[in-house]
């Protein structure tokens, strides 16, 4: 889900206008009709300074390693790349393990930062966890990511995505704090739980990618494996994901702007500047259902 970094909210809410791209819709229309409750009992295991996982033999993708996007719709398993990304929820232990035995690796996504109230664990949400709703996305609405309850819930989701045979696991909206959320979360909160997940991940030998989340890159690429990012082309933040890049580490983008479905030139000179940053760039729909594709690699 792509939502507004820091810094572009920090320019809009001065400006006092602004326009969303992307998979979400900018967060200054976002419901601000939750109030904020008292902070959580701190969880252990949600420190801002605990150290990296050492290093593993979890999967590792590196630059411009080949991938496929899709969470909805019939997965279209005839893509030859060398990863697929699917939901964690609708994905069945067959579908994954077909992928795995064409020679493709799977990563299993789902949200770590809201609350969907169609998935099969939402009864196991206090209502102190939640928070204000995602505008554009009924159903959904922030998680208060300084809840002990929270981060059990996504320990085991992460534990459920192992095992169905996942190799690796996307945790959707990790940056609330840098969104109305209707909790008054910080850049340490953030920190504490994004790598109190890739530590996690990691002790089940699973692989971990950053969702979004640009402005902590540089605080978070020894933790995660790979960097998932919506529109960076169009937010002018590709660079921000170099530190991925550098340190050996696949970076997954996605493009969303009907101009690279309708102008192979613009879609050109998008995938040339990509391909020249060793990213691994799709143009997709924004609902991701594979109703069309384009690959820069």
């Amino acid at each position: 889900m792509r939502l507004l970094s820091a810094v572009l909210l920090s320019s809009l809410l001065l400006t006092g206008c602004g326009s969303g791209s992307g998979e979400s819709a900018t967060n200054n229309n976002r419901d601000n009709n939750t109030t904020p409750v008292t902070p959580p009992v701190p969880d252990p295991d949600l420190k801002p300074d605990v150290p990296p996982t050492p290093e593993g033999n979890w999967y590792k993708p590196t630059p411009s390693t080949t991938w496929q996007w899709q969470l909805t719709g019939t997965v279209n398993t005839s893509y030859n790349v060398d990863v697929y990304d699917i939901d964690l929820f609708d994905s069945s232990e067959d579908l994954i393990a077909q992928l795995q035995q064409s020679g493709k690796k799977v990563i299993c996504y789902f949200s770590a930062g809201s609350y969907e109230n169609w998935r099969s664990d939402a009864n196991k949400f206090n209502e102190s966890d939640l928070g204000n709703n995602l505008d554009g996305w009924p159903g959904e609405r922030w998680l208060d990511i300084r809840s002990a309850n929270v981060l059990s819930i996504m320990k085991d989701r992460m534990t459920l995505a192992k095992q169905k045979g996942c190799d690796a696991v996307e945790l959707d909206n990790v940056d609330g704090y840098s969104n109305n959320t209707g909790f008054n979360l910080t850049n340490s909160d953030q920190l504490a739980f994004n790598r109190a997940v890739a530590n996690y991940a990691h002790s089940l030998n699973l692989s971990i990618g950053l969702k979004n989340d640009l402005e902590q890159v540089l605080e978070l690429v020894d933790y995660f494996d790979f960097a998932i990012n919506e529109s960076c082309t169009d937010y002018n933040e590709c660079h921000l994901l170099k530190p991925f890049i550098d340190a050996g580490k696949a970076v997954f983008n996605a493009e969303y702007q009907q101009k690279y479905v309708n102008d192979a030139s613009a879609r050109d000179a998008m995938c040339q500047q990509s391909k020249q940053m060793q990213f691994s760039t799709l143009v997709l729909p924004e609902d991701l259902n594979d109703s069309f594709r384009y690959s820069c690699l």
